[in-house]
């Protein structure tokens, strides 16, 4: 489907997977798909947002069209399935799967630790998952290196992106959750996050979380540009971990760069 969708739809901006879950960059709008056997077996049709409801159409040959929409219609979370055509052997098979409307929101996090003990990777996850336990969809956590040579460094030198998708009007609430739980089990007095919202990283800030990879770099430098591409910083402890927290946010969409290591 990955493979598939990408193709056939023109709707589908990128598309990829991480186990057992794939991911679709979808714009709204209705694709004029041609089914074809093998080549194009299946594809998102139509996209669509009305009030608090997300609706993707997908259409597909044989299992295609079957699997792509009922199967993904008893996920968790998924609000209800409209069958349109049933499909299967030759002919097309056609369902929307809907959705609640949500909104995505990357937290970056980082100095949680000292050189004696505690570990950002861990508290980043378990904040994750007691948000979780709060009502907000815990998508995805990711390590992102950071400058190796650092000489402020605890140990492994890496900050932590936690994606979220979230309820309209949920956001603040989100970020304040966020901050109660770090500041009631981190171990450092330079604890900090940074908050980018929605799904484009902004070039100069995926430029300067390339450059915290590869040197150095401020306070100064973070905070100047997280004014210039509209990230919120938050100081939970301290402000030296508004440097990493802000570089995480713009690689946590770039597994194979984020964990790479520059030396």
């Amino acid at each position: 489907m990955v493979y598939q969708y990408k193709r056939t739809s023109d709707l589908v901006m990128d598309s990829k997977r991480d186990g057992d879950r794939h991911t679709y960059n979808l714009k709204v709008g209705k694709a004029n798909m041609t089914l074809k056997p093998s080549f194009s077996a299946a594809g998102i049709e139509e996209v669509t947002v009305e009030g608090d409801e997300v609706k993707i159409v997908h259409a597909g040959l044989a299992g295609a069209g079957v699997g792509a929409a009922m199967c993904r219609g008893m996920a968790k979370g998924v609000k209800r399935v409209e069958l349109y055509d049933i499909g299967g052997g030759s002919k097309v098979g056609r369902a929307a799967v809907v959705t609640p409307k949500l909104q995505k929101v990357v937290i970056g996090i980082d100095d949680t630790d000292t050189k004696q003990e505690g570990a950002t990777w861990t508290l980043a996850n378990n904040v994750g998952n007691a948000l979780a336990q709060m009502g907000f969809e815990y998508l995805d956590h990711v390590t992102c290196q950071l400058y190796p040579h650092n000489p402020n460094k605890t140990q492994n030198c890496v900050a932590i992106a936690l994606v979220f998708a979230v309820q309209p009007g949920r956001r603040d609430e989100l970020i304040e959750k966020t901050r109660e739980l770090l500041k009631k089990d981190t171990l450092s007095k330079k604890t900090a996050i940074a908050v980018l919202d929605g799904f484009k990283v902004p070039k100069k800030l995926r430029e300067y979380a390339e450059n915290t990879k590869k040197s150095m770099m401020t306070v100064e430098d973070a905070e100047k540009t997280a004014k210039e591409v509209g990230v919120q910083l938050v100081q939970v402890t301290g402000a030296p971990g508004e440097i990493g927290a802000l570089a995480a946010l713009g690689l946590y969409n770039d597994l194979e760069e984020a964990v790479k290591v520059y030396y």
